[in-house]
């Protein structure tokens, strides 16, 4: 009785003192919210969870709740932010999640990293619109069995638990927008032989583990692009020697095979024969095939081909490198940059079908910006060398697309004024465009930023980029600039699909060809001489981006990016 009126009487106190983030939100009829850091932790301790408060929020549809070491569960009445696409609970305490977790059905992503968690609760697998779900750095030891229900899960990363085996459907053929699976760090000891129905699997990271060896169908995934075993002990040493390096390719060719004198190989010895003896015939007839009647047969693929040319580094000495600050870790950790030269801005709608495009694909594939974001400068106007850095919101100054110098916290500020008088105006509770992200910011000490040779930030990822290297008609080469907070294969991803976007464009500018129309900056464009015709190749040029010490964190592109499945692109590298 004693501890029920003392809960009640906290209950009532909490009512009377509304969180002022949480009154913000409620006032404005904000669709995101984002509590972290030690103020926020200081109000758990002293309100003993999180303000009831919250679950009234019933318009979010993005909430995070992170960096809170006194937050130890979530009330049940989660379920009541019926419209929540995006939950982020990452790095805090938690050591349960409440079942009732089941009842956010419109969920698309779902990240409960870094927490003290040692099961999941069943009904996670009743989220039939989870496309991401990151469970990493916990105590997990088993998932529930059921997760082929998430038909659109697309990423999944349960590294650094305890896991012994992963589901048997997690193999299933029923998910088939699966594409990243991140299992390293656990005390896995099989791999299913099933994982061949994974038709979207790209990348599969089960380094660290307990595997004895690997299934020859792993071969049979055709889009696998990267996979990590390293770190554990096979017993077949030269495929253990193969994946120590790294080396993808070689991996899956000798698990098609059948490995050193077993599995596959020999089991289906006279198949296997057949197979490769039909293969090399197959070659042979493409081959005559070719030379029969090369010319007729060039000249029609070319009217269809999109090129893109990768010129390497050493190709390329004066090529740009990225730094990495340290900062960036806990802000917004990956990035992925290259150069793209040969694009045709400076015809007709050219540049506008450019811009058009790269909206859709913050809209789509980088799901609303909330995975990632892209940036576009013109290479003319950009300072090299660049680093990655972390600044503070306040000292942070930046010239924004269309607009003149302001510090960063002061953008924010008016972004925000403009954002709710257009909803007064329109008599709307939401609003378009990047306004929509401003909230991802709150809370945030340290804002993310690229910086120019001259200490000049070019980009304010995920808000804008700088006037200063906005591109024009006038752009011939660009560079191109992909971050996240998710992962380095979505940046992968992302700048994949938008460089085929520019091959496709390129491809149509060229074909309409549209005049440089009356746009003042054509005037400074001069005519392509009579002997050099507009190409639609373009170059992609290999970005370098390393730490503070210069050690390699990522190239790109590197031999296992822009793998397209699109069969009139050609890559030459």
């Amino acid at each position: 009785m004693f501890r029920v009126a003392l809960y009640g009487m906290a209950e009532e106190n909490t009512s009377l003192n509304v969180w002022p983030e949480i009154e913000k939100a409620e006032k404005e009829n904000r669709r995101e919210l984002v509590l972290q850091g030690s103020a926020v932790d200081q109000k758990i301790q002293g309100c003993g969870g999180i303000h009831p408060r919250l679950y009234s929020l019933a318009l979010l549809n993005y909430l995070e709740i992170s960096q809170c070491p006194s937050l130890h569960e979530i009330n049940e009445s989660i379920k009541d932010l019926s419209h929540l696409q995006s939950l982020i609970l990452c790095r805090n305490k938690l050591t349960s999640v409440p079942r009732t977790i089941g009842d956010l059905k419109t969920i698309k992503v779902l990240d409960l990293s870094v927490n003290q968690l040692q099961v999941l609760p069943e009904e996670i697998c009743g989220l039939s619109e989870l496309n991401t779900l990151n469970v990493s750095c916990n105590s997990i030891t088993a998932l529930p069995e059921g997760l082929s229900r998430c038909v659109k899960l697309a990423s999944i990363n349960v590294s650094k638990n305890a896991l012994s085996r992963l589901p048997e459907d997690l193999w299933s053929s029923k998910l088939e927008l699966l594409s990243s699976i991140i299992a390293s760090e656990n005390v896995i000891e099989d791999l299913s032989s099933e994982v061949h129905n994974l038709s979207a699997l790209k990348v599969l990271d089960l380094s660290s583990n307990k595997l004895q060896e690997l299934p020859s169908e792993l071969a049979d995934c055709s889009k696998l692009k990267e996979i990590n075993f390293k770190g554990n002990k096979l017993k077949d040493k030269r495929l253990e020697k193969m994946v120590n390096g790294c080396q993808t390719k070689s991996v899956l060719d000798y698990l098609r095979a059948g490995g050193r004198g077993k599995g596959k190989g020999k089991q289906q010895e006279g198949e296997a024969g057949e197979k490769v003896d039909a293969g090399r015939n197959a070659s042979k007839k493409k081959s005559a095939g070719k030379k029969k009647g090369k010319g007729e047969v060039e000249e029609v693929d070319e009217l269809n081909r999109m090129v893109v040319r990768v010129l390497h580094l050493s190709e390329a000495p004066t090529a740009v490198t990225v730094k990495v600050s340290p900062g960036v870790k806990d802000v917004r950790p990956y990035i992925v940059c290259c150069i793209v030269k040969g694009m045709n801005l400076r015809q007709g709608n050219a540049l506008k079908r450019f811009l058009v495009a790269q909206t859709k694909l913050h809209d789509e594939i980088c799901a609303k910006r909330t995975t990632a974001t892209i940036a576009t400068h013109d290479l003319g106007l950009v300072k090299a060398p660049l680093l990655y850095d972390v600044r503070p919101p306040h000292t942070m100054s930046i010239v924004p697309l269309g607009r003149k110098e302001i510090k960063a916290a002061d953008l924010l500020k008016q972004l925000q004024q403009e954002a709710d008088e257009q909803r007064k105006q329109k008599k709307r509770q939401n609003v378009s465009g990047l306004h929509k992200y401003l909230q991802l910011l709150d809370g945030k000490d340290l804002y993310p930023c690229l910086v120019d040779a001259e200490d000049h930030v070019i980009s304010f990822p995920p808000i804008t980029n700088s006037d200063k290297t906005k591109i024009k008609k006038t752009t011939r080469e660009l560079f191109l600039e992909v971050t996240s907070s998710t992962s380095l294969q979505i940046c992968k991803d992302v700048m994949d699909t938008l460089i085929t976007k520019m091959a496709e464009l390129n491809k149509l500018t060229i074909e309409q060809k549209e005049d440089v129309g009356s746009d003042e900056e054509a005037d400074a464009i001069p005519s392509c001489p009579a002997e050099d015709p507009p190409s639609s190749e373009l170059t992609v040029l290999q970005v370098k981006v390393v730490d503070v010490d210069g050690n390699l964190k990522v190239v790109y592109p590197s031999k296992t990016d822009l793998i397209s499945d699109n069969t009139n692109l050609t890559v030459i590298r």
